[in-house]
């Protein structure tokens, strides 16, 4: 299926590994060019070197803190001065918590409302007027089963994705009318390095099995038995920003595995 996303720009966050990595690959192979957004510079230059290389495309590496005004700023900017505008934003950029409702202070609170909701929001302002400017566009926000099925642990992380998911369902009606779509990926288990770094540190006084760990994650919460590799959950994305999705809009899909308990 030819997705005709060739000549495409696309600005991706969090872009420099695992889930964004493989989108942002994702994208490259159909001849997209790129705007990809972290924090790590190095880890993200040598990211886009490869992408440019492998692939033929343009890869625009942005190191910035997408939580702040000043890093929303950057990579708005890269997107303008580089390309003239955008078509497709992919908002992917997001970390786990661990904490109890009682004892976590406003200050945490804070800081991942600015990376799942306020980062959303200030690229949509910021890229919006440039997508307008192409005809329309594709916004996609990387929320998460924890959205709407919360693990205990981190409640911060479920409240602010929850918070994501509405911000997308808003969006979506307010610019459909400009031709841009915007609708929300919610993964289950996906093997990210952070998985893999937990799960190390979880065994590392037990037999270091951190490969059975994992395994038993995936029995316990996916009827499928296994995690999905970032690639498998990058095809949907891609096919999700193409025009083969033209009629998708406001929605919200899950690429759980069957995690999700309810219909």
């Amino acid at each position: 299926m030819d997705l005709n996303l060739r000549g495409k720009i696309a600005v991706l966050t969090g872009a420099s590994v695992g889930i964004g990595l493989a989108v942002a690959e994702g994208f490259a192979a159909e001849g997209v060019n790129l705007v990809l957004a972290a924090r790590q510079p190095e880890r993200l230059a040598d990211a886009a070197g490869q992408l440019a290389a492998k692939y033929g495309v343009q890869a625009v590496p942005v190191a910035a803190d997408v939580a702040s005004v000043e890093g929303v700023e950057q990579i708005v900017a890269a997107a303008r001065e580089h390309f003239g505008g955008v078509d497709i934003l992919f908002n992917n950029a997001g970390t786990g918590s661990n904490e109890t409702i009682m004892e976590a202070p406003d200050e945490k609170w804070q800081a991942y409302w600015e990376l799942h909701v306020m980062a959303a929001v200030r690229l949509a302002r910021g890229l919006v007027p440039l997508m307008k400017q192409r005809g329309g566009g594709v916004i996609l926000n990387n929320a998460s089963i924890c959205a709407v099925q919360p693990l205990g642990y981190e409640p911060i992380y479920n409240v602010t994705k929850a918070a994501l998911l509405m911000l997308s369902k808003n969006l979506a009606n307010e610019l459909i009318k400009d031709n841009i779509r915007v609708n929300t990926i919610n993964p289950g288990l996906i093997l990210t390095p952070d998985w893999i770094k937990t799960a190390k540190q979880l065994t590392q006084d037990s037999g270091g099995d951190w490969e059975g760990h994992l395994q038993q994650v995936a029995d316990e919460h996916a009827p499928i038995r296994r995690f999905a590799s970032p690639a498998e959950l990058a095809d949907f994305i891609v096919f999700l920003c193409s025009e083969r999705a033209s009629y998708s809009v406001g929605a919200a899909y899950f690429v759980d595995g069957g995690m999700l308990k309810t219909v």
